[in-house]
């Protein structure tokens, strides 16, 4: 299904969480909305699925509004909450049953659901017992038994240690094959090895969106990666006001140089580098530029 947000708004009080916000996820699509804390992906996430209004602009499924296609969407939040004293069997009965699946239809679709999430031997566990990952999946179960042609997940790995992150990505990949997916996390990794599309925020707007071979290729021919010893840091800074070197950032033990027509000028920096004795041990033009790197340089005030 397509999935159309029209220049949203929300606010509380005096503060503005997502301001016009607008973006079009189409039918299979597994697209990261990926932001610093604070960012109002939440809030936005939950205006999708219909827990908050918004307060301009509309959200539409498939060209209607969204509450009158509520049964389409799935919706797993941040801190799933389940009662502990019941089984993952009994919690998905009980889930079903408000959501008004006929008691038939869920005693067929539960165990292999269960299964399906990797929980078929849990199904007569209490879910008081379940590990963090566990949990995980049984939201995931919940959020997929009335067959869903939509899955929103608020940062659905964020709180899992690694075993349990990894259990809940290759559930997602697998999840993915049939389902559109919006996924909104602050952990650029996860997003990486499931989403197709970023879409970033930064203080409740959208300053990004695009696929990870665009993000990735925007500026790579004007960048010069270099990798130094730390005590040279201050001999490298001081390139800086070469005419032709716009400006020097410190990403992830490696320098990134932004410089003028790279073709012409790489050789006159290199000339520079090794006449300020700067031991470097990787030099690289337009280097691969990751993820991450991506995003600190959208989201982060320099």
């Amino acid at each position: 299904m397509r999935l159309e947000i029209n220049n949203i708004t929300k606010k509380f009080k005096q503060r503005t969480a997502v301001e016009q916000f607008s973006m079009v996820i189409e039918k299979n699509e597994c697209v990261g909305l990926i932001g610093p804390n604070g960012a109002g992906k939440t809030t936005l996430i939950q205006m999708i699925a219909d827990i908050l209004e918004a307060d301009e602009g509309n959200i539409l499924l498939d060209g209607q509004k969204i509450a009158a296609q509520k049964n389409q969407i799935g919706y797993l939040p941040q801190y799933p909450s389940f009662f502990t004293w019941m089984t993952a069997y009994d919690t998905l009965q009980f889930m079903g049953t408000l959501s008004g699946i006929a008691k038939e239809q869920l005693h067929m679709d539960i165990p292999k659901i269960l299964a399906n999430v990797g929980l078929a031997n849990e199904a007569q566990a209490k879910v008081g017992t379940f590990s963090g990952g566990m949990k995980q999946r049984l939201g995931i179960a919940q959020a997929l038994l009335h067959k869903p042609a939509l899955l929103i997940m608020d940062e659905p790995v964020s709180a899992l240690d690694p075993i349990g992150r990894r259990e809940v990505l290759n559930l997602l990949k697998d999840i993915k094959k049939d389902t559109t997916i919006l996924l909104s996390t602050h952990i650029l990794g996860d997003a990486e090895e499931i989403c197709e599309r970023f879409v970033m925020m930064k203080n409740g707007k959208k300053i990004e969106d695009a696929t990870k071979t665009d993000l990735l290729n925007q500026q790579r021919e004007n960048v010069i990666y270099i990798t130094i010893q730390l005590e040279d840091e201050q001999r490298l800074k001081r390139l800086e006001q070469l005419p032709y070197i716009q400006k020097i950032e410190h990403v992830h033990g490696r320098f990134k140089i932004f410089i003028d027509d790279v073709e012409k000028n790489t050789h006159h920096f290199l000339q520079h580098v090794l006449k300020e004795h700067i031991r470097f041990q990787k030099f690289e033009i337009g280097g691969n530029e990751s993820l991450e790197e991506k995003f600190l340089s959208l989201v982060v005030d320099v």
